[in-house]
């Protein structure tokens, strides 16, 4: 086994600053805020507005012009083909995957790439080993495709190896009948783990598109937030803003920016207010299932004896709703032997 450490990025895809309980959140999130007891929370850790651009400074070391995602791909418009507004993860720049499967690493991914479409820009080569991988921006969370115009199009994951396999840019022809993205990324990542070559650190990377519309979460969950949110946004603001304070995170007497965008609470129909609540409701379920499944591979970890020679970083690509603030503060773990 050896004795350099392993690296593990836990990236979820619009999660708002408040929205786990280290940061003051009502959601149940066990498995990050024992992260965030056992290790080290970020309060200036900035991302970009958008999805993109975040994850391509995260895999670059470098601002996201020079990566090639001066804005995503979906929104470049007149600019798209621009040096820095190439729309993909260009070669410009030494992706981090490479750079560690270089040093000796076995690095993997499972979960959302969105930083390239095609097969020369797919995670395979940028130095990812073994690849599961959603190339689009999203996509349903569940494998059945409504009826619906408004629902995004069905997961399409390319660009996937099969363990012990080397099969480039391979598409997932059908997904098991109960696959539920957040669950499924963390299986293939585990397979993944369970079948690396010990003598080798690894680098792995976990990024969910979870709690990324659309608002999709296994029923059982979502019930166990029924009655939560009926208060409406700006009672649970200040709660979570109260909690934020008793933490440490925000100084007394803050006082939030105003909620934009919609009707006030008062003035909704009782039909609209359940119809809000509920939407809340679904997106908790989303950000506590991702939660179950980020403690799934720590617990992987810990049984294998690698917990304690594993450097983990748990961040969002941007806050709630895309675009979303462009502030995100979600770095928990820092567990690292030093021999």
């Amino acid at each position: 086994m050896s004795s350099r450490p392993n690296f593990l990025i836990i990236l979820a895809d619009d999660l708002g600053y408040s929205d786990t309980s280290p940061y003051g959140a009502e959601i149940s999130t066990p498995a990050i805020q024992k992260l965030a007891d056992e290790g080290v929370r970020l309060t200036q850790f900035h991302t970009a507005s958008m999805c993109s651009p975040t994850r391509s400074m995260l895999l670059s070391g470098t601002d996201n012009h020079i990566a090639g995602l001066g804005q995503m791909a979906e929104f470049l418009g007149p600019l798209k083909g621009k040096p820095g507004y190439e729309g993909y993860l260009n070669d410009r720049i030494a992706a981090l995957p490479a750079v560690l499967k270089e040093s000796g690493y076995e690095t993997m991914i499972s979960g959302k790439w969105h930083l390239g479409q095609t097969k020369e820009q797919a995670p395979s080569n940028k130095g990812f080993d073994k690849v599961f991988s959603l190339l689009q921006g999203g996509g349903n969370h569940f494998h059945i495709v409504l009826d619906n115009a408004n629902n995004p199009e069905r997961p399409i994951f390319r660009n996937t190896y099969d363990v012990g396999k080397q099969e480039p840019f391979k598409t997932l022809a059908e997904l098991p009948e109960h696959f539920y993205s957040s669950d499924y990324y963390a299986d293939k990542l585990l397979e993944f783990l369970s079948g690396r070559d010990v003598e080798k650190p690894f680098f792995a990377y976990l990024p969910f598109t979870a709690p990324h519309w659309p608002l999709q979460a296994p029923k059982e969950i979502v019930d166990k937030y029924a009655s939560v949110y009926d208060s409406g946004p700006g009672v649970l603001r200040e709660k979570r803003l109260k909690a934020q304070v008793e933490l440490g995170l925000l100084d007394d007497g803050v006082e939030a920016f105003p909620l934009t965008g919609g009707k006030e609470w008062s003035e909704m129909s009782d039909e609209e207010k359940k119809f809000s609540a509920k939407t809340m409701e679904i997106y908790a379920a989303m950000v506590e299932r991702m939660d179950w499944n980020i403690g799934r591979v720590v617990e992987y970890l810990r049984e294998k004896g690698e917990l304690d020679n594993t450097f983990i970083v748990f961040c969002s690509d941007n806050g709630a709703v895309c675009p979303g603030p462009f502030i995100v503060v979600h770095i928990l773990l820092f567990v690292l032997r030093i021999n």
